[in-house]
């Protein structure tokens, strides 16, 4: 077989947390039904000392167990999955390029590797200046050493070409998101929550994602509505007490929710989504948000304006101007009823499940420089 894909930066599938683990389940197993033969890395803990492998339907997956957590395991998850990829007769796809510089075992040993570059990540408001040193490093590193780069939103792309990527070695494929027409309102119940009678925000709980501007907006008066915050909050983190602090009593913080049924039924049954994120490209939050036909208020950026469209969404700049759009979207259930088929033919225009990944494997295909005649696998 001589389509085969590695699948690095990702903590595996099936998709357990976030947006690049859920674009892992969907490429991987869209690819093996094309023919592909897929192997997705995948971070364990720490129960053998040596990688191995198991199938996830027609998935390969090789597990790395690793003994720490946090930024460092992971880390060292990301340069175990690129020594073991090197040897492998496979194209490379690497999701971020937060450790690309591990990258270069691959390039060392001539195996292709593509790089889908994510957002900015040393813009950050949440590292440090040595964190910020390390990732602006590693994106140039990705930038001048890919194969070839994947941006997911063009203003993305723009940036990666002033960083002294070739555009001819770049590509632009969004985001995309499953549409959700219908969604049961039983996990609504149990939350004790209302269709239509809160609306939602789903975010770190990071000073860049403008939670504490969406809370205080909201708090400033009393909605006869409830704003539902979903994200884990620790009580030793002074950024988050006080955003803890400054909610009313109509706000309701519920936690991280990784549920998928729960998910839809919250983000379909919804009046209306926040979306504060500052910093990034193509944001997996607010797809889902456009597939479930949210209107949605958002932080005002060249990347969120992109995403929504100018009719699916507003934009706030700060918590007066959040407060101000809030009032006006909760006493205008018709505008907000508009909005919310804005969102649905955005989603139908740029982000389908379907559209982005004949995209990827039409690129893939491309890219993949390796015959039929050669090994399914050199070594280990």
């Amino acid at each position: 077989m001589s389509k085969r894909l590695l699948i690095l930066g990702t903590r595996g599938v099936p998709a357990q947390h976030g947006g690049f683990e859920t674009f892992a389940e969907k490429l991987s197993t869209y690819l093996v039904q094309k023919g592909w033969s897929v192997t997705v890395y995948c971070q364990e803990d720490w129960n053998r000392t040596v990688p191995y492998e198991t199938m996830w339907g027609r998935v390969r997956r090789v597990h790395i167990p690793v003994k720490n957590e946090g930024p460092l395991g992971t880390m060292i998850f990301d340069l175990k999955a690129a020594l073991h990829a090197r040897n492998q007769p496979a194209l490379g796809l690497t999701l971020g390029y937060n450790t690309a510089i591990f990258n270069l075992l691959q390039k060392f040993r001539r195996k292709p590797n593509i790089f889908n570059m994510d957002g900015i990540e040393y813009q950050r408001a949440k590292w440090g200046p040595l964190a910020k040193l390390w990732l602006s490093l590693n994106e140039r590193i990705a930038c001048w050493t890919g194969t070839h780069l994947i941006a997911d939103h063009p203003r993305i792309l723009d940036y990666l070409t002033q960083r002294s990527a070739k555009k001819d070695r770049i590509t632009m494929i969004p985001y995309g998101a499953d549409i959700i027409t219908d969604a049961s309102t039983a996990p609504l119940r149990a939350l004790g929550l209302e269709p239509g009678k809160y609306s939602t925000v789903i975010a770190r709980p990071e000073p860049e994602n403008s939670l504490l501007e969406i809370v205080q907006g909201f708090s400033r008066e009393p909605r006869a509505h409830t704003l539902v915050v979903l994200g884990d909050f620790d009580d030793n983190n002074p950024y988050h007490q006080r955003v803890l602090a400054s909610a009313s009593s109509e706000v309701k913080f519920v936690g991280a929710i990784y549920d998928k049924p729960t998910l839809a039924s919250l983000r379909y049954h919804s009046y209306l989504y926040i979306h504060g994120h500052q910093v990034g490209g193509t944001n997996p939050s607010l797809v889902e948000a456009l597939a479930a036909g949210n209107p949605v208020i958002a932080h005002d950026n060249v990347f969120n304006r992109w995403v929504t469209g100018p009719d699916a969404a507003v934009f706030f700049r700060d918590s007066s101007s959040f407060a101000a759009l809030l009032s006006e979207l909760l006493a205008s259930p018709d505008q907000a009823l508009t909005m919310k088929k804005a969102a649905r033919l955005r989603h139908a225009e740029q982000f389908t499940w379907d559209q982005i990944l004949r995209e990827y494997e039409t690129l893939l295909t491309e890219l993949n420089p390796f015959e039929a005649s050669t090994a399914d696998h050199e070594d280990t």
